[in-house]
């Protein structure tokens, strides 16, 4: 069963790239795809390319290369099926990027070659025609991504790991990519590319029968088969890379964060596809350089690089501690990028049950938590925080708060805050309003600011984020609605500019758990979104053992709508307006 729409009390926004739904291709052609890539530091991402895909990719010769930190240089691992278009993919991230190279089918012929004693290990299994152990590899990459040129110019490893044994030896070595690629092309179009494929023993140059063919009738006659791209051997080769790369992908999927899953139009060339990897890698380089910036660039802790997934069993109440705590660093770890990035006038939207008030188990007490570990955060950078509560609005017998926030600002005065006096000193309480502004406060958080039957706070909130300038607004969960009374207070006079005021907050991080209209149980999925990542759209599914886990079905470059989101679990491509720009 499929969620119909979003319930009324979950339906606000969602989106993200990812590698194992984005896919890099090769020079030759693919149909419909799908593609996935991750953002931040230290994420899965994946290129996928479901249907018939012919994705052709190009790079720019004389193209600028952007070099990372010596001391964070770019890390990236990336996999494929046998003629998936790693190479083509390979050449055109080490062009751009200028990483070294590391496959690890050239170190075993260099190693041998060389007759150094790996390389001679190796040869030993070669020549009984036995597969080299995996230590043996493990021990030659680990050799070759701790060379100079490696550690200041970053990496990519291609082709490695291909088994689980192999992905757990590089975590215990510590070897953790910030990107992992993955190229998923359809069984038919694997098949077709490597029987059609054709060596010429005299350059070694590799051409294909139909979309790459030699230029020459000499050279097509010298053309000679390889051994293993014969169909028969295609295929097994196949089965045994499936079943590796679905054990790999669990031992990356604690880096998994941003992955976009957009789907390419077939008829897009493959710079189409590089134009998404692109974007992913430089995105990777330009967080990393901001925390070189930030002094933080060593911080091996970071939510965002180390993002675990989303949390499971959410609908038991209440919420562990551990599950609060992940929560609260999501939101701190988005805020920081957005206002690292400039942003002054944002919003977080985060509906788990303990903080949707439409809930029965809504709990005042974790909002005042979320507030507290982000007042706390930016204090201890040095930043003035002050802490917002709207107060009573209308008059006589008129005035009176939403019943959500009563008795909050009580409770933020007797909260513990740590015992480095910061409150008083980094951290006031204050109200909304202009006036609440002064002249030292760096930044504002307020509390779920929020209309009332009949009373309007956005005219309060307007003069407070006016007086306060460029310095940054962040509203926690608002509820900027029109409620009019039935005197007609708040109806339409002046509407169109509060909605549009409303509006002009920014998300910079949303997480809403998605249930079949009308429901609260049980919960088909999340929408969540992190700055400056896209909305990502997961499913949540029971595995075999009986654990739940969330899957990501799709990304958005901005808010869905419902229709795209039931479109999207029910696996219908995205609406022919949007096929001219390359993505459905």
């Amino acid at each position: 069963m499929l969620p119909t729409s979003l319930s009324p009390v979950h339906s606000s926004s969602l989106y993200s790239p990812s590698l194992f739904p984005f896919s890099p291709f090769s020079s030759s052609s693919f149909s419909s795809s799908s593609v996935s890539l991750d953002p931040s530091s230290h994420r899965l991402c994946s290129l996928r390319l479901y249907s018939n895909a012919h994705l052709r990719i190009t790079y720019k010769s004389n193209g600028l290369k952007l070099n990372c930190s010596l001391k964070e240089p770019l890390k990236v691992m990336i996999s494929g099926a046998p003629a998936s278009g790693k190479g083509t993919q390979c050449e055109l991230i080490v062009r751009k990027f200028g990483l070294v190279h590391v496959s690890t089918g050239d170190l075993l012929r260099a190693e041998v070659s060389s007759g150094t004693e790996i390389g001679n290990k190796a040869k030993e299994f070669m020549n009984a025609g036995r597969l080299v152990p995996d230590e043996v590899v493990t021990a030659m990459v680990t050799a070759r991504l701790s060379r100079e040129d490696a550690k200041e110019s970053g990496w990519l490893l291609d082709g490695y790991p291909r088994s689980f044994n192999q992905a757990q030896s590089l975590q215990s070595l510590k070897i953790i990519p910030d990107v992992y690629i993955v190229l998923d092309v359809p069984d038919e179009i694997l098949i077709d590319r490597c029987i059609g494929r054709r060596l010429d023993p005299v350059t070694g140059k590799i051409y294909h029968l139909k979309s790459f063919p030699p230029e020459t009738e000499e050279i097509k006659a010298r053309l000679i088969t390889r051994p293993d791209d014969t169909e028969e051997k295609v295929k097994s080769r196949l089965e045994i890379y499936k079943q590796n790369a679905d054990a790999i992908s669990t031992t990356y999927s604690h880096i998994m964060k941003k992955l976009l899953k957009p789907q390419i139009d077939g008829n897009h060339p493959k710079e189409v596809v590089f134009e998404v990897i692109d974007s992913i890698l430089s995105q990777v380089q330009k967080d990393k350089e901001m925390k070189m910036k930030l002094g933080k660039s060593n911080q091996s802790t970071s939510v965002q690089d180390n993002w675990r997934g989303i949390p499971t069993k959410l609908n038991n109440i209440p919420h562990s501690r551990d599950i609060r705590k992940y929560f609260y660093e999501d939101v701190l770890q988005a805020t920081q990028r957005a206002i690292n990035d400039g942003r002054t006038r944002l919003k977080v939207e985060i509906n788990i049950p303990e903080l949707n008030p439409e809930m029965d188990v809504y709990r005042i007490g974790t909002l005042m938590e979320l507030v507290r570990s982000l007042a706390l955060s930016f204090a201890d950078d040095g930043k003035h925080v002050k802490v917002c509560v709207q107060g009573s609005m209308g008059e006589g017998a008129l005035a009176g708060m939403p019943l959500q926030l009563a008795g909050t600002r009580k409770i933020l005065e007797f909260m513990d805050w740590g015992e480095y006096e910061a409150m008083g000193t980094f951290i006031n309480i204050g109200s909304i309003g202009g006036k609440e502004v002064d002249e030292q406060d760096d930044l504002f958080i307020l509390v779920a600011p929020q209309n009332a039957v009949g009373n309007c706070i956005i005219d309060d909130l307007r003069a407070m984020t006016d007086a306060a300038g460029d310095r940054p607004v962040i509203l926690i969960n608002p509820r900027l609605k029109d409620l009019p009374a039935s005197s007609g207070i708040m109806q339409t006079m002046g509407r169109d500019k509060r909605l549009e005021y409303a509006s002009s907050f920014e998300n910079c991080y949303l997480f809403r758990l998605l249930y079949y209209a009308g429901t609260q149980y049980p919960i088909m999925g999340a929408l969540r979104m992190s700055y400056p990542y896209r909305y990502e759209l997961y499913k949540r599914v029971d595995d075999p053992s009986g654990k739940e886990k969330y899957v990501i079905l799709s990304t958005f470059p901005a808010k869905p709508s419902a229709d795209e989101v039931n479109d999207a679990f029910e696996g219908k491509p995205r609406n022919e307006s949007k096929k001219a720009l390359g993505f459905w």
